[in-house]
Formats: C-alpha cells, sequence, structure tokens
C-alpha cells in the first residue's frame, strides 16, 4: 500500500478520469437506486463517479487509504468538509457523503449498516491475486445481504504486462463473489483504443461489466 500512497503523493494517478465512467452511465439502474439510498465506494480515490451519485441524490459512503485524495476531491468539488477520527479512521464528511480514511480491511459491518449497492470501478482489479481473494470476503462479510453491486472488470494476458489494472475474468468473479448472483451486462474488445495500455501490445483487452446481487450465502 506504500505505492499507492506514492502515487497519490507525486501526483501520479493514471487511474483517475475526469467525468464519470460511461459504463456506470449506461447500468447504473442495475443498482436499483432511489433518492436518499447509500451506495458503497471501495478504494475511492477523488472519483467523479461520486458526484454522479450525489447528484442523483444518493448518499455515498466511500473508503480510501490516501487522506489526500479524499481532500482533493472535496476541494476540487467544491464541497465544504469537516474531518474527524474515529476509530482507527479519519472520515472526511460533506453533505450525503463521507470518505473513511484507512484501511478497507479495518472496515465493520456497523459502518456500511445502511448500504444498499455497491460500486465497484477498479479495485477488485487494483488488487495482485492474493489480495483480491481477502477484499472479496471482506466484501461479503461487511455489506448487508440483498445489496447490488455494479462491478466493473478488465481482462487482458496477464503474462503480457504486469498490474495494476489487473486481469480477472469472468470465472475469476463468478469464484470471489460466490454467495453474489452474478449477470455480466456487457463485455468487449478495447485492445485498440485503451491508451494505458497502448503500448503493450495486448493480445486483448477485453473491459466488462457484471450487476451482481448479495445473497444470503
Amino acid at each position: 500500500m506504500t505505492d499507492w500512497l506514492a502515487h497519490w503523493k507525486e501526483g501520479d494517478i493514471f487511474w483517475h478520469e475526469n467525468q464519470p465512467n460511461p459504463m456506470l452511465v449506461k447500468f447504473v439502474d442495475c443498482l436499483k437506486l432511489s433518492a436518499g439510498d447509500c451506495v458503497f465506494v471501495p478504494l475511492c480515490g477523488k472519483s467523479i463517479d461520486m458526484l454522479y451519485f450525489l447528484e442523483k441524490g444518493v448518499k455515498v459512503l466511500g473508503v480510501e487509504l490516501s487522506e489526500l485524495a479524499a481532500e482533493q476531491f472535496f476541494v476540487e468539488s467544491k464541497l465544504a468538509f469537516t474531518v474527524k477520527k474515529s476509530n482507527k479512521f479519519t472520515i472526511f464528511s460533506a453533505k450525503n457523503i463521507d470518505i473513511y480514511c484507512g484501511d478497507y480491511f479495518d472496515l465493520e459491518t456497523q459502518a456500511l449498516s445502511q448500504v444498499s449497492a455497491v460500486y465497484d470501478r477498479g479495485s477488485l482489479i487494483a488488487l495482485p491475486a492474493d489480495l483480491r481473494v481477502q477484499y472479496a470476503q471482506h466484501l461479503d462479510t461487511i455489506i448487508p445481504s440483498g445489496c447490488q453491486m455494479l462491478l466493473l472488470t478488465v481482462n487482458y494476458p496477464q503474462a503480457q504486462m504486469d498490474g495494476p489494472p489487473f486481469a480477472v475474468n469472468q470465472a475469476e468473479v463468478v469464484q470471489l463473489l460466490k454467495h453474489f448472483e452474478c449477470q455480466q451486462l456487457h463485455c468487449f474488445n478495447d485492445v485498440k483504443n485503451d491508451s494505458l495500455f497502448k503500448d503493450a501490445n495486448l493480445d486483448f483487452l477485453e473491459k466488462a461489466a457484471y450487476c451482481l446481487h448479495k445473497t444470503n450465502g
């Protein structure tokens, strides 16, 4: 995680997008959100996608390791915010949004009791294989049954390029999130158009979106 903090400190945030993710805009309805509902955004950084939810009247609960990222989100979004300490987290808050700064694995069920949906744009694919297993297990533990989830992934020949983002295929999604009903919404080869991967000479680059529903397990 030291590398993650270094990226923020040095401003090397190649994954950051300056507009809402097109897959979120296209598939947001799978989250079945109404105004006043709360969506959990793990490893949220300063994602513009959180503003997209706020503009829809949806509350946001994010978790992010870097306090610099959280501060930049509020400053750049021109949202007046407060900061407080709570157990192992520093919490940045504004109207309808809280970003917990600290270790995702320290989050407990109580903090997410009001969450009805999860949006994962880049969390799962930011982690190597062993941490993906732990990430999925912890997510299953802390979010309530019945939650909807929109998961965005990439898949490519891992031997041809180092992550992050790491390659995650459909079989791994199903295995990792085995207590979730899983539907692949979209999958297409974007190897010729993605600037992040353009120099890797990949055989293919699949971008996929999944709608998941947490059962009781």
